[in-house]
């Protein structure tokens, strides 16, 4: 007997027994129930699954994408400022490429990716967060020591900003 037979078998005896939902005994169908729900289920993961593209945020307004952003431009700032910090320009870039391959998973758009990019009023938003950022943790423009510190605390404490950088 087949596994599906096996389990009609049951659920009908079930079903004479009385305990069948309110079914009359006899008259219930198993196998239509496993054919009504198809639809059903194939209607709940289609609403699941495409939810995310529907409710998805603008790019400017996405944390992890935006965080990245500002640790980037923090880390240059760093090794711009402190003599003794380089960037560890390889991992730059596969930051870039990995980021851009999280958007895109994300289901931003190369267009959305490339028009997010290229706005100079985005620009300056993630600059004045990298700003604030650093400004906040003691630095001084004009004073290398205070970029050097801040530079040699990201590498240590291995944030993002610390993994771009490499101290000499």
């Amino acid at each position: 007997m087949r596994i599906g037979a096996a389990y009609h078998a049951a659920r009908t005896r079930s079903c004479r027994a009385g305990a069948c939902d309110g079914d009359y005994v006899g008259t219930h169908d198993h196998r239509k129930d496993s054919a009504m729900k198809r639809p059903l289920l194939a209607a709940l993961a289609l609403a699941l699954f495409s939810v995310p593209a529907f409710a998805r945020e603008p790019l400017n307004q996405n944390a992890y994408i935006n965080d990245r952003l500002v640790q980037a431009r923090v880390a240059d700032l760093l090794r711009r400022g402190c003599p003794s910090i380089d960037a560890r320009l390889i991992r730059a870039f596969a930051e870039a490429r990995a980021l851009k391959r999280y958007a895109l998973e994300q289901g931003y758009s190369e267009a959305e990716i490339e028009a997010f990019l290229d706005s100079r009023e985005e620009r300056r938003r993630i600059y004045a967060e990298a700003d604030r950022y650093m400004v906040g943790r003691g630095v001084v423009n004009g004073q290398p020591e205070t970029f050097c510190r801040l530079g040699r605390d990201e590498i240590a404490r291995q944030t993002i900003a610390g993994s771009l950088l490499n101290a000499r």
